[in-house]
């Protein structure tokens, strides 16, 4: 089965599950956000070629969140938008301390779980985690605040348009703001000079991770509208 088709069918997955969770309340869709970004920041350990470019695993998850707190702005308001942006941050950032103190710990010499494995899954360098955390943030927010504007803008109208143009936007800050932070301004700051990637390879990071962000943005748009018919019973 090729990578293409397997980003395809987990993209369609991961969408359907986002309408589930909107389906059994918000507390169902905070919850699904923060197991998203938790599981967006263990799955970028992972590079895949997708359509003849270096990705990571994450970009699916970190796509449905977008979805997430676009129906959170839909049917419950900026401020329910803003709390389930502010939950993922929260989670994360408990997953990466906890996993943290997991690494600290000396292993049994009955220990079957190989630790380089967990060392490259959970031992994140600083300036990827603190780019990842910092990009989270600021398309999120801005997300939620775009959603909004263009929703008075068009009266309430064009949810699809609404939808694509605030998460457009949004994906290309994170894509610009992670890459330039991780891969540039935070590797010279903790003097790790090794890390820092010349500014062509980190145009084509931008590039390649905004593209794959735009494919998952693009087919979340049925997913929203579907949204409609698919109310939460509570």
């Amino acid at each position: 089965m090729s990578n293409e088709l397997i980003f395809f069918m987990q993209t369609i997955l991961g969408l359907m599950i986002v309408l589930l969770a909107f389906r059994m309340g918000k507390t169902w869709l905070y919850a699904l956000i923060g197991v998203n970004y938790v599981l967006a920041n263990i799955f970028v350990t992972k590079t895949i070629t997708l359509f003849g470019f270096e990705a990571t695993g994450g970009n699916v998850l970190y796509g449905a969140i977008f979805l997430s707190t676009d129906l959170l702005s839909e049917y419950y308001g900026k401020d329910a938008a803003r709390k389930g942006v502010y939950i993922g941050l929260g989670a994360t950032l408990f997953y990466l301390l906890m996993s943290q103190f997991m690494l600290a710990y000396s292993a049994s010499p009955n220990d079957w779980g190989p630790a380089v494995g967990m060392e490259s899954i959970f031992g994140f360098a600083p300036s990827i985690v603190l780019a990842s955390v910092i990009a989270y943030l600021i398309s999120q927010l801005h997300d939620v605040w775009a959603f909004h504007m263009w929703k008075e803008k068009f009266r309430g109208k064009y949810l699809w348009i609404r939808n694509n143009l605030s998460t457009a936007t949004s994906q290309l800050i994170d894509s610009l703001t992670f890459a330039i932070l991780a891969f540039s301004v935070f590797p010279r700051l903790f003097m790790h000079p090794e890390s820092v990637l010349p500014m062509t390879v980190v145009w084509e990071i931008v590039l390649t991770t905004y593209i794959l962000k735009l494919i998952v943005a693009f087919l979340d748009t049925p997913f929203i509208y579907f949204s409609q018919r698919f109310r939460p019973q509570t």
